[in-house]
């Protein structure tokens, strides 16, 4: 199961799932007990590719800007919203910088630099 992709939730009750065998495909052997998942299993795809850009530029948001052709608020959005889902606090936004963010999403949106989903997204935050 590739990080990212799995199930989280149980089908029948929708409680959280668990860890509870390892198996080595090389030998075949198999150990059960009940393991921790890392915290970055639950994450979706997208913000678990994010987050994989993010560490290889090193955290630098104005590289990751210029190389997913969004904007800074945007790129900011996104890394709060990964911060988010890992339970980590995000400060909060002045009204001037969530002006700001409202007014690049809209102007990100009508380039096509980001969908209408991602536009939603942004302005509801």
């Amino acid at each position: 199961m590739e990080s990212g992709s799995g199930v989280n939730q149980c089908p029948s009750c929708g409680g959280r799932l668990e860890v509870r065998e390892l198996g080595c495909p090389q030998c075949e052997i198999t150990i059960r007990g009940r393991f921790d998942r890392c915290e970055f299993c639950a994450l979706p795809a997208e913000q678990l590719q994010f987050l994989r850009l993010f560490v290889s530029r090193r955290g630098n948001l104005r590289e990751l800007e210029r190389e997913l052709g969004l904007s800074y608020p945007t790129v900011r959005a996104r890394l709060d919203d990964v911060l988010q889902a890992l339970g980590y606090p995000v400060s909060p936004v002045s009204a001037a910088d969530r002006q700001e963010r409202r007014r690049q999403a809209l102007d990100d949106l009508s380039e096509g630099k980001i969908t209408p989903e991602e536009a939603v997204r942004a302005l509801r935050d």
